[in-house]
């Protein structure tokens, strides 16, 4: 077995080989989308559609374990169909929603016009002040230094252009790619080997998933309280027995039950800007018609008190991932780094206290940082010397901010 909490530089197929079997909690990992991303050769092999890779990941894991992969729109099934085939079992798809995507569409009208040797007029220019953050493969375009230098903002100048050729006008508004603004994560399971779940998590301390440590909190006091469910006496009884006598027990005080959409910044301001805010009811719904809601002895009449009495917009519903400014800046010239708390909240999702989270393609090491954050051993691989150099720079400051903030305590 490997030493723990440590990224070493090697091919992560061959760093598996030296771990021992069902020696890890859960694996949480960024493959190459396979897309040949900024002409890098890294993501251009085809590992991430190796199933050998996988049976690795496979073999590695506790069963039960769980396995969080991110993937590209294009290419992510490809991945999901090996990640299966190694013997997984594919159990949902968590879609990552980002607002800072930058579309990479051919303009139609503008090649046809270069085809036939036409110039076109301009007519006038655009100044855009883009905000670039390196989160994700299609978060990112231009310099990445430069970008951080920006504080995450970069001017774009465009020039307005008129078509020069009938054909050109003809395919005026015309491309061939949508904007970019989300990715897949597969949240896979290696097969337990008891006979339930429940002997599974008491062997092996694995096999579900961390649900009140994930809640999507509330946003503030009022909104908890508000949030409450309507409970008489019936916090003890199942939801079909409350569905019947039209009481609910009361919400999770952390908030309300994860999603398997997540938010950035952007994309939750977008959401609520199109959502707007609303108001939910705080009375209880009667239902005397056909009962289209349930079935069986639930068919007819039913009083279901599910008001939330809460407002506010609809990315409330959904857990949202931030960046902080200090991430931003910190100078990690890595292209698609996630962030920072997208990454925390995958390794709790999946990783018991006191597990180990793999992950074979550590990248700059956001990964480990998450782990060491949380408190969770890690192990990671990187295959690119440069990425691994700065995954190590990064874990040592970690390390190093937090053995002085202990220090200062004991003083």
């Amino acid at each position: 077995m490997l030493e723990l909490n440590k990224v070493y530089h090697m091919d992560c197929l061959e760093g598996m080989k030296l771990l021992d079997g069902n020696s890890v909690d859960s694996i949480v990992t960024d493959p190459p989308y396979e897309l040949g991303f900024m002409g890098k050769k890294w993501d251009s092999t085809g590992i991430a559609y190796n199933v050998d890779l996988w049976k690795e990941c496979l073999r590695v894991l506790k069963p039960g374990g769980h396995l969080l992969a991110f993937g590209g729109t294009r290419t992510y099934h490809r991945m999901v169909c090996a990640i299966e085939d190694a013997g997984f079992e594919i159990r949902d798809c968590i879609q990552w929603l980002y607002g800072s995507g930058f579309p990479k569409s051919h303009d139609i009208s503008k090649a046809i016009d270069k085809k036939l040797g036409a110039k076109r007029e301009v007519i006038g220019k655009s100044a855009r002040n883009d905000r670039v953050l390196p989160s994700g493969h299609g978060g990112y375009h231009g310099n990445i230094q430069d970008t951080y230098r920006n504080k995450g903002r970069q001017k774009v100048q465009l020039e307005i252009t008129t078509p020069a050729t009938p054909e050109a006008q003809r395919w005026e508004g015309w491309g061939t790619a949508l904007k970019p603004a989300n990715e897949p994560i597969v949240l896979a399971r290696k097969p337990i080997s008891e006979k339930t779940i429940a002997e599974n998590v008491l062997k092996w301390g694995t096999g579900g998933l961390n649900i009140d440590g994930c809640r999507v909190g509330w946003k503030d006091e009022r909104d908890r309280k508000n949030g409450w469910r309507a409970s008489p006496s019936n916090d003890d009884k199942n939801e079909y027995t409350s569905f019947k006598s039209g009481s609910f027990g009361k919400q999770n005080e952390q908030g309300r039950f994860p999603a398997n959409v997540i938010l950035d910044e952007e994309a939750g301001k977008l959401l609520d800007e199109q959502s707007g805010i609303s108001k939910g009811s705080s009375k209880p719904r009667k239902n005397k018609g056909t009962g289209n809601i349930c079935y069986g002895d639930y068919k007819t009449i039913i009083t279901q008190n599910d008001a939330w009495g809460d407002s506010g917009g609809a990315s409330r519903f959904f857990y949202c991932a931030k960046a902080s400014k200090k991430e931003r800046g910190e100078g990690n010239i890595h292209p698609t780094v996630k962030p920072l708390s997208l990454i925390k909240y995958l390794i709790t999702l999946v990783t018991p206290p006191g597990g180990i989270c793999l992950d074979p393609f550590e990248g700059s090491g956001t990964h480990a940082l998450a782990c060491i954050d949380l408190g969770v051993d890690f192990i990671g691989f990187e295959l690119e010397e440069e990425y691994c150099n700065i995954a190590n720079l990064r874990i040592e400051r970690r390390n190093n901010i937090i053995s002085d903030f202990i220090k200062k305590r004991q003083t």
